[in-house]
């Protein structure tokens, strides 16, 4: 990846949460879609409203979420069958728990949740993360 790349994906993050307070899904189909040119629709952005830890209850983390969105998506433009977008998408939960240890809000957000956070914790992770799917899609080509 080029440091082009990562200073963009870090200026996507920022503009997610900062200017347009979205969710960590959200901001993963934003960078996504602005990365590789794969649209997606607004209704999709809608959907994934609550994925951010299964509606801050710390489930699945809604960076991996927005992935997992993304990458149906996406593997349905390459032609891929469902069961190869279902092979991709086991492929890259495996490599994202390699990453980060697991696939959880609960484990992955800095200190965890508490009615004091402080909003967007989880940016610099997102950073993180987003470059990981990215270098995972750039590699399906």
């Amino acid at each position: 990846m080029t440091m082009g790349t990562q200073e963009r994906i870090l200026e996507m993050v920022h503009h997610c949460y900062w200017d347009k307070n979205a969710n960590c899904a959200q901001t993963t189909l934003y960078c996504l879609e602005q990365l590789t040119g794969q649209p997606v629709h607004p209704l999709l952005f809608q959907a994934t409203v609550g994925c951010h830890g299964a509606g801050d209850k710390g489930g699945q983390c809604g960076l991996m979420e927005g992935a997992m969105l993304f990458l149906g998506i996406y593997g349905a433009t390459l032609g891929k069958t469902d069961a190869e977008i279902v092979e991709m998408c086991s492929r890259y939960a495996s490599l994202f728990k390699r990453n980060f240890s697991s696939l959880a809000c609960r484990d992955l957000r800095p200190g965890g949740f508490r009615d004091d956070d402080p909003p967007h914790l989880c940016e610099r992770f997102t950073v993180r993360a987003v470059t990981c799917l990215h270098d995972f899609v750039t590699s399906l080509k």
